[in-house]
């Protein structure tokens, strides 16, 4: 408005730049509340009339259309600066809403469970999202630590039900039940139950004991990491290839499998949205080369520097979540 002010008194009364003025108080609408949108809109009107006396306007039929072209912005501009406000009102109530929802579903999983250290990490493809598809929980149970890293298929809000479905049974089941085998065909009963037929939970679920072995059951899912003290890594792959849950057929369910883990051995569960992560070559994240990043001694400062790396290769968003679960035992 000081611009159009000086140029117009500059330029003599035939330019013409007193609507220009209007300019403030639409702009303001865009970005202060209603009191500093009234405010700026009064002050366009007082330059405006302040103008159209200086230039010998302020009867003529220019000063009367530019006076009312002013107040006729400024209104609109009150109006809208209103219902913007309402709306970031709404939306923060939501936001508050999801981010409680957020931590009921991925709630923070314990830095220390029994004889392990852990550390977690998610990156949600959504922007400002917490949460997506993937999902992870850890359960001192019984019968030992157990823990689930799975990712469902699909996304957005069909996929965050379909998790929390998943989660609930889980977290019920793996305190309950005497091994791995049952709480995967409980979580198989509870998802054929609720979720529809084309929807399906990829899994891997792990018990770690106290003697250092770990017992694993792989629902067609990426297979954990495991990273040696000195410095090699592979993955614990499954016996025989196995469905995700969900998939409602009639097959053998999943064999458990052993890994052992000597002191100063950790493992890495994870989601294919890290594998499959790809920079801007379409060149995939290079999990097993680059697992010397968790050589860090604190597991939250490992993960966290994978999580860096990762971000760095893809080069901006993801475009897929990426849950990282890092396990390791206490006396590291």
């Amino acid at each position: 408005m000081a611009v159009v002010a000086l140029v117009d008194v500059a330029a003599g009364p035939g330019a013409g730049f007193l609507p220009l003025l209007s300019l403030g108080p639409a702009f303001a609408s865009l970005v202060g509340d209603m009191r500093r949108t009234a405010l700026i809109g009064l002050l366009a009107l007082l330059l405006c009339l302040c103008l159209a006396a200086f230039n010998d306007l302020l009867w003529t039929l220019r000063g009367s259309t530019a006076l009312a072209s002013v107040a006729g912005v400024a209104v609109a501009g009150l109006a809208a600066a209103a219902v913007r406000q309402r709306r970031e009102a709404e939306l923060a109530s939501v936001r508050s809403i999801a981010e409680v929802a957020q931590r009921v579903l991925l709630r923070p999983v314990p830095r220390a469970a029994g004889h392990l250290r852990v550390a977690v990490s998610y990156t949600s493809a959504v922007a400002e999202a917490r949460i997506g598809g993937d999902l992870y929980e850890v359960v001192n149970s019984p019968s030992g630590v157990r823990v689930i890293v799975g990712d469902v298929q699909g996304k957005g809000l069909e996929a965050v039900e379909t998790a929390a479905v998943v989660l609930a049974a889980f977290r019920e089941a793996a305190y309950d039940e005497p091994d791995l085998t049952a709480v995967s065909a409980r979580l198989e009963r509870s998802v054929n139950r609720h979720m529809p037929a084309e929807r399906f939970v990829t899994a891997v679920l792990a018990e770690a004991h106290e003697d250092r072995s770990v017992t694993l059951l792989n629902h067609g899912h990426p297979s954990p990491l495991v990273v040696r003290a000195d410095g090699t890594a592979h993955p614990a792959e499954p016996p025989e290839t196995s469905p995700p849950l969900g998939m409602g057929l009639d097959l053998k369910p999943p064999e458990p499998y052993g890994v052992s883990l000597a002191p100063g051995d950790q493992m890495l569960l994870y989601t294919d949205g890290v594998t499959e992560a790809r920079d801007p070559e379409g060149v995939f994240y290079p999990l097993v080369r680059r697992s010397f990043l968790l050589r860090e001694a604190g597991p939250d400062t490992a993960l966290e520097a994978l999580r860096r790396d990762l971000v760095a290769h893809v080069g901006g968003p993801l475009h897929d979540d990426a849950a990282m679960l890092l396990l390791r035992y206490r006396d590291r």
